[in-house]
């Protein structure tokens, strides 16, 4: 094959990655040809300098390397040639950090002998494992790869350092360079691509721009700047305040209304279409039917949200359907803790800085919220006071893309993977006493039905579940999901914890006889739970849930208990639309016959539901 037919060939696969990361097209034929033949010639035109400091004048967040033009001619921008592949030192996904650096000892010392000072030498391996894992937020870069797999799990971001060429370049306002990561499909192999923006004069340090496409907002700029340039947010205000109407509806579909509120017509026997199998499967009461159409329907239980509750009420007047118009306020995580700090009695304590209401941890959104949550986290840093924060993305679950710190840098890198938000980590949790483990963090699952917004008709599951974690439970190893999260049931390789809530409550009232499940712990836990829904009905949509008389639904509401002053005080931490069940039927056979008499027959037996 001739060398046209292999650049059409390569740009088949790859023109895509190309234009999308904006290399000039006048470089891939470069791009190709050095991929090809693994030409890594940035030696030719650059050389690394390794910077000293007096102490005096030298702050952290300081450059030990920079890098420098050394051809003679210079860069010049349009030339096709000046473009370069910069290889990977590591790449790595972030719970695989530690132990990557464990094991591979050559790894480990390259990586700390770049970034260390001349000064700093560290006393053995664990203290150099300590300082790149809080160092290398200065120099990582993430990837995803993007495959025909519809596992998300495959979707999660990869890091990377690249190798000392690309990790000496610094950041400026003003790059003469960009870098933009690549994936080489034949070699299935990551690389990144340096070329420049600008002619560029022999002796010109190579820059950067660290953030690019990420803001133009100055502030905004100036914190995710903070791993590269020291700077105070002190005297900026932290304090939150509810944004507008545009703010719940941004980038999400507008729902109509249902266009009149009427009561459904009661039936003998209701006819249940469902996208859940095991609703399928565990509905067996002689009260309802389970059919194959949505036409013939009386139920719609469905896994995918309607957003048309107004074609709905115009066209099928007499069908409930298992959801409320706008309450993704109350199933996205970001919306969640706008919602509820309406049940606030105050911004915050100025001698803790805790935010309230108490049930709900403090919660920031990394998009929105950036400048206020650096102000917020170098607020409590200069109270010296405990700064740990778990940071999620908006909309998934099972801990995926999740990370718990106190590294402001390793927060501040987060967003650029996904919208995220970083809520006040769990310091100090109630633990239980796994015999064969120790004590380990454990969250509870509690199952509510919502049948009504006008007037507000809400109920829990009186059977709820536990999650543990496999792990003893310490402020270390963050990265150690079996320490520091409880989901295990999405894994085949994972051990799961199982114990009913019966088996539970005996087991709990040694463990804690001062703190009785039923007459303290639970009534404290539904009262969360009544002024969590009470603050989702409290606004007109879309900033609260809409009234609708065909709408049922059930949510699970994961929430964990912690220490407060030798007190025991519930925190939310979040509803989930569409719950998996399928453990709630293993465990209660009865459990969608429950659930539905409930929602659609009123029959709320006083034994298996609490009235919120």
């Amino acid at each position: 094959m001739g060398e046209a037919e292999l650049l059409k060939s390569f740009l088949t696969i790859h023109q895509p990655q190309l234009e999308f990361s904006g290399v000039p097209k006048y470089f891939w034929p470069t791009v190709h040809e050095k991929l090809i033949n693994q030409i890594f010639d940035a030696g030719d035109a650059f050389q690394l300098a390794r910077i000293s400091y007096e102490d005096d004048k030298h702050v952290p967040t300081d450059p030990f390397w920079k890098l420098f033009i050394t051809l003679e001619e210079g860069i010049l921008f349009e030339k096709p040639n000046n473009i370069y592949l910069i290889d990977h030192a590591w790449t790595y996904r972030f719970p695989d950090a530690k132990n990557d650096l464990v094991e591979n000892p050559g790894l480990l010392e390259r990586m700390y002998n770049f970034m260390k000072p001349e000064w700093s030498e560290a006393e053995n391996d664990n203290e150099k494992i300590e300082y790149v894992l809080k160092e290398m937020w200065r120099y990582n870069s993430f990837f995803a790869f993007r495959t025909n797999s519809n596992k998300i799990e495959e979707a999660m971001p990869f890091w990377c350092i690249m190798d000392e060429v690309g990790s000496s370049i610094n950041h400026s306002d003003e790059p003469n360079f960009r870098i933009v990561p690549f994936y080489y499909a034949p070699e299935n192999m990551n690389y990144s691509l340096l070329f420049p923006i600008k002619n560029v004069k022999t002796g010109d340090e190579v820059t950067r721009n660290f953030i690019e496409g990420q803001t133009n907002d100055l502030d905004k700029s100036r914190a995710l700047l903070l791993p590269w340039r020291d700077d105070s947010f002190l005297e900026e205000n932290f304090e939150q305040t509810e944004p507008d109407e545009n703010y719940f509806m941004n980038s999400r579909v507008a729902e109509t209304l249902p266009e009149k509120i009427r009561e459904v017509s009661p039936r003998d026997k209701l006819k249940v279409y469902s996208q859940y199998s095991i609703v399928r499967e565990f509905l067996t009461d002689s009260a309802f039917e389970i059919v194959d159409s949505e036409d013939e329907a009386d139920v719609l239980w469905l896994l995918s949200h309607i957003k048309n509750y107004k074609e709905l009420s115009l066209e099928k007047p007499n069908v409930f359907v298992n959801q409320f118009p706008c309450e993704f306020i109350l199933t996205i995580k970001d919306l969640l803790s706008i919602v509820c700090r309406r049940k606030a009695d105050g911004k915050y304590d100025p001698e803790t800085l805790a935010t309230f209401p108490k049930w709900l941890p403090t919660t920031y959104n990394l998009s929105t919220e950036l400048v206020k949550f650096v102000a917020y986290f170098q607020n409590r840093e200069a109270k010296q006071l405990e700064n740990h924060w778990i940071c999620k993305p908006w909309n998934l679950a099972r801990g995926l893309d999740t990370y718990v710190t106190k590294d402001l840098f390793h927060i501040l890198r987060l967003p650029a993977t996904g919208p995220k938000i970083a809520q006040k980590y769990i310091t100090n949790p109630v633990l239980f006493e796994r015999p064969e483990i120790g004590k380990v963090k454990f969250d509870i699952r509690y199952v509510v039905l919502l049948k009504s917004v006008n007037p507000l008709e809400c109920f829990a599951y009186s059977n709820f579940f536990l999650r543990f974690a496999n792990k003893s439970f310490a402020l270390n190893n963050f990265q150690d999901y079996e320490q520091h999260f409880t989901v295990m049931n999405y894994s085949t390789t994972t051990p799961l914890c199982h114990i009913k809530c019966a088996d539970f409550i005996t087991m709990w009232e040694k463990q804690y006889p001062n703190h009785p499940w039923p007459k303290i712990v639970e009534p404290m836990i539904l009262n969360v739970l009544r002024e969590a829904f009470e603050a989702a009905t409290l606004a007109e949509p879309p900033k609260g849930i809409a009234e609708s008389s065909q709408s049922r639904a059930v949510y699970a509401v994961d929430m964990m208990l912690e220490w407060r002053e030798n007190e025991m005080q519930p925190v939310l931490l979040e509803f989930n639309f569409s719950p998996d069940c399928q453990r709630a039927c293993e465990y209660y056979p009865n459990f969608y016959n429950d659930i539905f008499r409930c929602l659609y027959l009123n029959d709320c037996n006083k034994n298996v539901f609490y009235e919120l």
